[in-house]
């Protein structure tokens, strides 16, 4: 009886997704949430109302798939202003023409943003189909989502058949009681990652990398082709009962998990369970984490949280960086002032992981890289290149590793963290690093030649 009752509320509130956009009006704030949930059917019907619409904010993260049709039909943003809490390589293309804006955050606050100071007319969310009980399941992002959804005027859920279903956790679904508006858009394909290749650089990196490791380290991975390198070099060692936490669940973790290197036994909070705010990888993962007990899915405030992440013993946490300068300060979301990504989680990880019993964080760049007029440029810098944001403060940093080496910036003073990262920068920049670190009073006399 119950469930007749559910099912006849759902089809109340049933309507097309042209009917459904009716509700947005000039001026309101439109959060289409994002990751792979992509509401593309109401996307498309709200870019139809272009010529009755102005001032429309949206709101997105990390888009995986297609430029938005608000944005193709409005390319002079009349109508439409699109903005994003993360860049994925189709809005760092949008931004490079002025048609997407980057908001900073540190994503464990998002959820206290749309609390406290965000406003939301309108939310947009693709879910699973609704269950017997009434419920809608966020599928492969949960993240801030349920906050999006309770500061909310308004709520349109647009059905996906092909949304797996990703148990909790916690704030991983809705009902359909909090719902205005139920558009069912077919079973579209969820966006997917291909296996990101890696290079010798990456598993040069990874070896230094899995050598600090110890058995029950509970493990955070960033997104590249280092994290596949950490993932199957752990797969082939002899490392056993490893935990998973952390913000984004890819194809490593499965490569760890069939290899039988993670079982999470060893895990003080949420034992036994893979713990992770959004995945982002392979079909294969996506058939994974479906209806999958072992998988527990989180909102960002929760996995993200450095008290939470440090209540786990050895947490490990493993991220990417477009630079660093000798003073240890990281940019890892712009080259200059064109943003490439997001801050995210690392600030959060690094915390947490540093905070952790027997933890440690760490950042991983290449040596060096080939500009777009084929020079070769240090990643390590005496100063930021002018306009580069810096992601991680050298006051959070622990260890930095590029393939000629790995160092540990804590209780290091100025002078010291010169001399450790220059021997980890290529040898073709050392001699030009330790001058600039003496026009910058930060070598000493004393210091290791290179």
């Amino acid at each position: 009886m119950l469930t007749n009752t559910f099912f006849s509320e759902y089809k109340r509130k049933l309507v097309s997704a042209d009917e459904a956009v009716k509700i947005v009006k000039s001026g309101d704030w439109v959060d289409y949430v994002g990751y792979q949930a992509q509401a593309f059917s109401l996307d498309r019907a709200l870019a139809r109302r272009k010529d009755e619409l102005n001032d429309i904010k949206i709101r997105s993260i990390l888009r995986m798939k297609n430029i938005p049709e608000v944005i193709k039909v409005d390319p002079e943003q009349k109508h439409f202003i699109y903005n994003s809490w993360h860049f994925s390589s189709i809005e760092r293309k949008l931004a490079d023409h002025g048609a997407c804006y980057y908001a900073p955050i540190l994503l464990r606050e998002v959820s206290d943003y749309y609390e406290q100071y965000v406003d939301v007319d309108v939310a947009i969310v693709v879910t699973s189909p609704m269950d017997r009980h009434g419920f809608f399941n966020f599928g492969l992002q949960n993240s801030f989502t349920r906050a999006v959804l309770e500061k909310a005027k308004f709520i349109i859920i647009e059905v996906n058949e092909a949304m797996p279903r990703v148990f909790g956790g916690n704030e991983e679904h809705i009902h359909i009681s909090e719902v205005d508006y139920v558009v069912e858009g077919g079973s579209w394909s969820i966006p997917t990652t291909g296996d990101t290749p890696t290079t010798e650089v990456d598993n040069k990196i990874a070896r230094f990398i899995v050598n600090e490791l110890q058995d029950g380290s509970c493990i955070q991975l960033g997104i590249g082709g280092m994290p596949n390198a950490v993932g199957k070099l752990i797969a082939d060692s002899d490392l056993k009962d490893l935990g998973v936490h952390t913000e984004m669940f890819c194809d490593a973790y499965l490569n760890m998990y069939r290899a039988g290197k993670i079982t999470g036994r060893k895990k003080t909070i949420d034992r036994g369970k893979m713990t992770f705010s959004f995945a982002l990888g392979s079909q294969d993962l996506y058939d994974f984490v479906n209806e999958n007990p072992i998988c527990a899915s989180y909102p960002a405030s929760y996995t993200n949280k450095p008290h939470n992440i440090a209540k786990n013993d050895r947490a490990v946490a493993i991220n990417n960086a477009l630079e660093i300068d000798l003073f240890g300060q990281v940019c890892s979301e712009s080259v200059g002032t064109r943003h490439i990504s997001g801050t995210g989680g690392q600030v959060d990880f690094c915390e947490g992981a540093f905070m952790s019993r027997e933890g440690k964080s760490f950042i991983c760049l290449s040596s060096t890289y080939t500009d777009k007029k084929g020079i070769c440029n240090s990643r390590i810098k005496p100063v930021h290149i002018p306009g580069a944001i810096v992601t991680t403060p050298r006051t959070i940093v622990m260890y930095v590793v590029t393939e000629y080496g790995i160092v540990n910036l804590k209780g290091k003073s100025t002078w010291e963290r010169a001399e450790a990262l220059i021997s980890i920068a290529h040898p073709n920049f050392q001699d030009e690093l330790v001058k600039e670190a003496e026009k910058m009073k930060i070598w000493r006399r004393t210091n290791k030649r290179n």
